[in-house]
């Protein structure tokens, strides 16, 4: 599924389309990604105005349209945005397509997983604004970060960060990277991290959420060879840091890749002598 990082680059796929007036709209309501939206709005609204401004936050997209109109996109597991010719024949599994004078702007999505919505009003749709905060955002601090954790003491860690109610646009790559920067384990619960545990953990979160929106967002480059993310899907794949063999197991229902030599799993605590 695509995370903050390919969000970004995809929502960048239309930008050409910035400025530029919607003559004509092709979709199909009866295809799943449309269960939100109001189908027969976007029909009659979006043509004849300029797309004005694309913005993401976490998995989301937001496309503005003249002074009311709001497109949003959820990419799902498969979904994909391209700017393509302006006689673009829609193949089976492009669902939305806004054509302009010059370009044809396209969402696609063969597994159906993903979501379009659109609302027609001067101000943001609800489903925007309410959104939490974002982890690169001011507002995502250290104490926010600890009121999570104790909150949801019980939840090992992997799963914890792929909460979007908390961690939005943190995906399953991105929260082993995280830990694996951070050297814990994934199964470690967040109720017993010390204080210079979240610190770290706050300090990964946000570094590489930046580092993935300047290499993956920017042109789909890889990161570099010295993160996990390169070796967690080889068979046999060593850690890039201490050559130990990675370990792959589902934790939370999720696939889980860690080293067993920098992310130690911690210790029960002793019992006291009575």
């Amino acid at each position: 599924m695509p995370e903050l990082a390919e969000v970004l680059y995809f929502s960048r796929r239309w930008l050409p389309g910035v400025g530029e007036k919607i003559v004509r709209v092709r979709l199909d309501p009866a295809k799943r990604v449309f269960r939100d939206a109001p189908t027969n709005a976007i029909r009659r609204r979006l043509p004849g105005v300029k797309m004005v401004s694309a913005e993401t936050h976490g998995k989301q997209m937001l496309f503005r349209f003249g002074r009311e109109g709001w497109l949003g996109v959820h990419l799902g597991m498969t979904g994909k945005l391209s700017a393509e010719s302006p006689d673009h024949l829609p193949g089976k599994h492009d669902h939305l397509v806004l054509y302009t004078p010059t370009r044809a702007l396209v969402f696609q999505d063969p597994r159906l997983f993903g979501r379009i919505r659109f609302a027609f009003s001067p101000h943001p749709p609800r489903w925007w604004t309410s959104l939490p905060a974002e982890i690169l955002s001011r507002e995502f601090s250290i104490l926010r970060l600890g009121a999570v954790l104790k909150r949801r003491g019980r939840t090992p860690l992997k799963p914890l960060l792929l909460l979007q109610d908390f961690f939005p646009g943190i995906g399953n790559w991105m929260a082993d990277e995280i830990l694996w920067q951070a050297r814990l384990h994934p199964r470690i619960r967040a109720g017993t991290l010390s204080q210079p545990a979240i610190v770290r953990l706050h300090a990964r979160i946000r570094k590489v959420a930046r580092d993935a929106v300047r290499v993956i967002g920017r042109d789909w480059s890889d990161p570099p060879r010295s993160w996990l993310f390169l070796h967690r899907r080889e068979d046999g794949g060593k850690c890039p840091r201490c050559r130990v063999p990675l370990i792959r197991h589902p934790v939370g229902g999720r696939t889980t890749c860690w080293c067993p030599s920098c992310q130690k799993a911690a210790l029960p605590r002793r019992q006291r002598s009575p």
